[in-house]
């Protein structure tokens, strides 16, 4: 609807665009209530269950048969790439159904399927190994390759991306490092090496880390019985989900195997056995994980990777993604990363950013799969928890950018200094009681589903703590700090905690992360003992002024495995705790508790400006109405236009020009020139800070009846995207109240050229046809005033020299056409005149032919190469350098030109073609030089 309003601006007179817009509002509310009641339940896609046999294992001789799906968008023009989209642990098929539909609907084949092991799949669980899981994936790619509706890059190799979250997530990145024809990945809430994630150690010591056996025991759970449907599986079928279907030919339920390990494989099995018995791994349960882990092959991965990773996530913390964007970056591969308030202890929840998460996941498969949009940018995007609303019952989010990813060191860092002295702690018999810090899957949420009682445990923790911070400290990172230990053994194994310490004395433990330091070697007695650097889990947080950080060092967690013999140890800590900070640039803010008031205060705000403007509205009408008779019959007149913005910046310094008729006038000037600007006036869009801008003798203003005889395309089209493009011009040009014969359709369908596309939703347009469509859109009516931006944007060459003849063509019988662009070429083949901006300023101006010059070069055509070159050296040319195969570059030295041509053919050579060998680019350089702004207009 903005992209529709803002041209009913350009095109009607106020009265009439007043009564069109009322009556369409209530015309739109009727017809959104009335297609919802008729409109067809027809998605953009279909699909169809599959049964895919796979073979795997290290010599690829076990058979399995995977329960698939395949979606394929409804309508399609030929092939399409393609998506692997992979489940989490313990899912299935039907747990990616939402995201496969949406992005079948974006125009991609998606094929999901349920993981070996898993569902109604064969085989075991293998944790993605590469012999099993990841060689199984290898032949989805087969099979996709081998299906003539997806887009391939040679014979057997699609066009495919593998998108997947936690488990799929492992998925995407093995695979990619297994198969060089994955063209895209992204990887979500994923882990990178699962010897660290199980085995977690944060200190800089070799000691062995510490067993997670909270998470580790919910996944060996879920593996026991993952049939779908049966009992205990954690994802029952569900109507909605479409999980009572039966494939056609589907085998029973695959059995769930040993007891003991349900659809574990058994080496599987035997490793958490093993763990869970006393937290020390076996050499061969260290490898098999290494095995599962994509940090043995990120240095194989060449497919641009998108990382997105959860600051709320006990399981995965930020560390692996940050190890698996160094990695993966050391490669020269393009790697982007991002961080969300969510992860596997929630955030999908009311305020959180999926929405950005979801976009730039679609940015990233447009680009690196269809080719469309530009290269996703280096910049890093995070989020964090601001606040709670109590209208929305849900948390307050707000996104930031910076130009680049700073790691898990911030951008820059803030010391807080901690005070108390050498504790003594007690670590009790087998862990219990522990303390409660975080539960496998409501880590961020455990203190709200407490109520707000602490989770440790008296005299098995000790405090070390700041004064109230006289400024907010944005976190965004790992804090570090020294710990020194003694033990009566020589070992201990303690949790090292952040909190947040409001005025109240109220603690907030960030997503429930907390550092597992085992330590061996430890002396009896603490002033012997020497410190190691603790680096806590990276967090995203503000502490507020006035808070205070406390430092918490216990001896249990129930979230890990803690030594079974009972002890004393002696702890402390260095006094400074350094904070990673970083502030970025916000890009969101979905507060929802101020929607209703921000709802009232423009409604205060309306009420209280409706008496001014109905008093300048009859000042402007009657400026509106003033003509300059001098100017009446010539399209447009830009007279000293300036404009000046709030903070200081000066798009436009002062621009004078004027295009007559018959003309087409190229604005030329590089970024930051003022182009944009200036054409944003032109259509009304924004006001002057000085100067004026006349159509036909009458001054621009927004709404200024002229606007009616403008025909425009500014910063891109925009359509509705559940109409075709023919409904769309349709709509547009209904919308104005001029009568149907006026529009000339048929024309712009001509200058569209999209044949049977015409009728197709724009949303399934590509970017070039979308600037096709639009125009079309400008030039109906067939407008005296063309205006447009960028034009040839996203055309390909015979629609570029296409666009060139429309454009001369339209100039006739009396009309103009001003065009703004970058490709000087076309410039100097379409415009008959140009005029180049730098700095907001016109540099200069006329004649195409006079801005480029005379030229002390020529390229010529001729018959006979060699024969040329003689006669043009006896002539006496400073330099004969040939061009192509019938080409000739010539420096004449002063020869007129005409002399060169007839001794030319007065020695038998036919001469095809002599042209200045100086272009407008040439020409164009020479005036702004290296003076680009090196921005974009404003």
């Amino acid at each position: 609807m903005s992209a529709l309003s803002s041209r009913l601006r350009r095109v009607l007179p106020r009265p009439t665009r007043r009564r069109v817009v009322s009556t369409s509002i209530v015309v739109v509310l009727l017809g959104g209530l009335i297609g919802w009641a008729v409109w067809p339940d027809r998605p953009g896609w279909t699909e169809r269950d599959e049964r895919i046999s796979v073979r795997t294992g290290p010599a690829g001789d076990q058979a399995v048969d995977l329960d698939a799906r395949f979606y394929l968008p409804r309508d399609r023009d030929g092939k399409v790439p393609a998506v692997l989209l992979a489940h989490g642990f313990g899912g299935t098929k039907n747990s990616v159904r939402e995201d496969a539909e949406a992005l079948a609907d974006r125009g991609y084949a998606v094929l999901t399927w349920t993981a070996q092991g898993f569902g109604r799949s064969g085989g075991q669980i293998h944790l993605n190994s590469p012999d099993y899981e990841v060689r199984g994936a290898q032949q989805l790619v087969d099979w996709l390759a081998a299906r003539p509706e997806v887009r391939t890059d040679a014979a057997g190799d699609p066009r495919v991306a593998v998108v997947g979250g936690s488990y799929g997530g492992g998925l995407a990145l093995l695979l990619a490092g297994q198969d060089t024809r994955v063209d895209a990945i992204v990887p979500s809430i994923t882990w990178n090496d699962l010897t660290k994630v199980f085995l977690q150690q944060s200190a800089g010591t070799d000691a062995t880390g510490v067993f997670k056996k909270g998470w580790a025991g919910l996944y060996f759970g879920n593996g026991a019985a993952v049939v779908e449907g049966a009992p205990g599986s954690t994802e029952p079928p569900t109507e909605s989900s479409g999980g009572a279907e039966t494939p056609a030919g589907a085998p029973d339920l695959p059995d769930a195997g040993d007891p003991a390990c349900g659809r574990f494989a058994a080496d599987i099995c035997q490793a958490y056995l093993d763990l869970a018995t006393d937290g020390q791994p076996e050499e061969s349960t260290v490898a098999l994980l290494r095995r599962s882990s994509p940090a043995t092959v990120l240095d194989r991965i060449k497919a641009p990777t998108l990382l997105i990773q959860g600051a709320v996530d006990t399981l995965f913390p930020l560390t692996e993604a940050d190890a698996n964007a160094r990695g993966i970056a050391a490669t020269g591969t393009p790697v982007r990363v991002a961080w969300f308030t969510g992860g596997h202890d929630g955030g999908r929840g009311p305020g959180t950013d999926q929405d950005r998460v979801k976009f730039l996941t679609v940015q990233w498969l447009d680009h690196y799969l269809k080719g469309e949009g530009e290269t996703p940018s280096d910049s890093f995007t995070y989020s964090r928890v601001a606040g709670f609303s109590a209208l929305d019952r849900g948390l307050v989010t707000n996104g930031y950018s910076t130009d680049a990813y700073p790691g898990l060191a911030g951008s820059g860092t803030t010391q807080v200094t901690l005070d108390g002295p050498a504790q003594p702690v007690a670590n009790p018999p087998n862990g219990n009681p522990g303390a409660l810090s975080s539960l496998p899957g409501a880590g961020g949420r455990l203190s709200e589903l407490l109520g707000g009682i602490a989770g440790d445990i008296p005299g098995q923790f000790a405090t070390f703590e700041s004064a109230p911070v006289g400024a907010a400290i944005e976190v965004a990172g790992s804090p570090t700090i020294q710990l020194r230990a003694a033990s009566p053994t020589g070992e201990a194994t303690v949790f090292v905690k952040l909190y947040d310490v409001d005025e109240s004395g109220a603690e907030t433990l960030s997503a429930g992360l907390v550092a597992p330091v085992r330590l061996t070697g430890l002396p009896a007695a603490i002033d012997q003992a020497q410190p190691v650097t603790v680096t806590l889990p990276a967090i995203v947080r503000r502490i507020d002024a006035g808070h205070a950080v406390r430092v918490v060092v216990a001896t249990s967690d129930q979230a890990f495995l803690t030594p079974a013999q009972p002890a004393t140890y002696t702890v402390a800590v260095g006094s400074a705790l350094t904070l990673p900070t970083l502030v970025g640039t916000p890009i969101a803010n979905p507060q929802t508790i101020w929607r209703y008031v921000l709802a009232g205060l423009v409604l205060a705000i309306a009420l209280a400006v409706t008496g001014l403007l109905l008093v300048r509205r009859r000042m402007r009408r009657r400026r509106q109405e003033e003509v300059v008779e001098e100017f009446a019959d010539t399209p447009l007149v830009v007279r000293n236009l300036r404009k000046a913005y709030g903070d200081g910046f000066v798009a436009v310094e002062e621009i004078s020009f004027t295009v007559e008729r018959g003309h087409v006038v190229g604005l030329l000037g590089p970024n930051g020139a003022g182009k944009t600007t200036t054409l944003r006036v032109l259509m009304g869009l924004t006001m002057p800070s000085g100067g004026d801008a006349l159509v036909f003798g009458h001054r621009l203003t927004p709404g200024a009846a002229i606007l009616s005889r403008i025909g425009s395309l500014v910063e891109g089209p925009g359509f509705l995207p559940h109409l075709s493009g023919y409904d769309n011009l349709k709509a547009y040009w209904h919308a104005t109240g001029r009568p149907e014969a006026e529009a000339h359709f048929e024309e712009a369908l001509e200058i569209a050229g999209l044949g049977d596309s015409i009728h197709r939703k724009t949303r399934k347009y590509s970017h070039g046809m979308r600037q096709r469509l639009a125009i079309a859109q400008a030039m109906l009516g067939l407008p005296e005033l063309l205006v447009l931006d960028e034009p040839t944007d996203g055309l390909d060459p015979p629609q570029i020299a296409e666009m060139r003849r429309v454009l001369k063509r339209y100039a006739t019988d009396g009309r103009a056409v001003l065009v703004s662009s970058h490709l000087l070429a076309e410039v100097e083949q379409t415009c008959t005149h140009a005029v180049v901006v730098n700095k907001g300023r016109i540099v200069a101006s006329g004649l195409v032919d006079e801005i480029v010059g005379e030229s002390p070069s020529v390229q010529l055509a001729v018959s006979d190469v060699p024969a040329a070159s003689r006669v043009l050296e006896e002539l006496g040319v400073k330099s004969v350098t040939p061009d192509g195969a019938s080409g000739l570059i010539v420096d004449v030295n002063g020869t007129p030109r005409a002399e060169v041509v007839a001794s030319l053919v007065r020695a038998g050579v036919d001469v095809d073609r002599v042209v200045p060998r100086r272009r407008l680019e040439d020409a164009f350089l020479a005036l702004v030089g290296d003076n680009s702004r090196g921005s974009g207009d404003r």
